[in-house]
């Protein structure tokens, strides 16, 4: 018989803000009909404020926050299939301990330039992160390297349906 756990399936849309990382998890959810949660849902109202006032967190402010991302990625009880995740997962140490806290999952990494990053921030309304972070997260980003054979790489400037077609959770 095979194992259950084994067959679930954990997918992390990463990459910095601006990334399309909501747009895209939802939609790889829906095709793949599992369970789309956007880890921005996840963080603590601290966390929250001191983003909105332009404070960028640090890894500190970030280990509860991956903690419960990483209890969502790992929650048979209530994604028995599996989740699809948003989550920026900037550096690499943030991947291992999503990687951990579920069992494994993989991660699909939406790259893009810091301008892209910026104008699109800008863009979106009524969002707590404001645009004057995007350097902060360029800055903390440590890209996935060739070693993390678990993710994938896709330019985050394609349009989403391109994205979505060659990808499947």
């Amino acid at each position: 018989m095979t194992d259950p756990a084994k067959q679930r399936r954990g997918l992390v849309v990463m990459g910095v803000s601006g990334a399309g990382k909501t747009s895209v998890g939802q939609a790889i959810a829906a095709r793949s009909g599992l369970s789309f949660v956007d880890g921005d849902s996840l963080h603590s109202a601290a966390n929250v404020a001191k983003m909105h006032a332009g404070i960028a967190l640090d890894d500190a402010d970030r280990a509860p926050w991956l903690d419960a991302v990483g209890a969502v990625l790992g929650d048979i009880d209530h994604y028995p299939a599996g989740v699809v995740v948003a989550c920026s997962a900037l550096k690499r140490s943030y991947r291992d301990r999503l990687r951990a806290a579920s069992g494994g999952c993989r991660f699909l990494y939406l790259a893009l330039t810091p301008e892209v990053a910026k104008l699109r921030v800008g863009h979106r309304p009524g969002h707590f992160m404001p645009s004057s972070l995007v350097a902060d997260q360029f800055a903390t980003l440590e890209a996935p390297g060739s070693d993390e054979i678990d993710v994938s790489t896709v330019d985050a400037g394609l349009p989403p349906e391109t994205i979505i077609a060659g990808f499947a959770a």
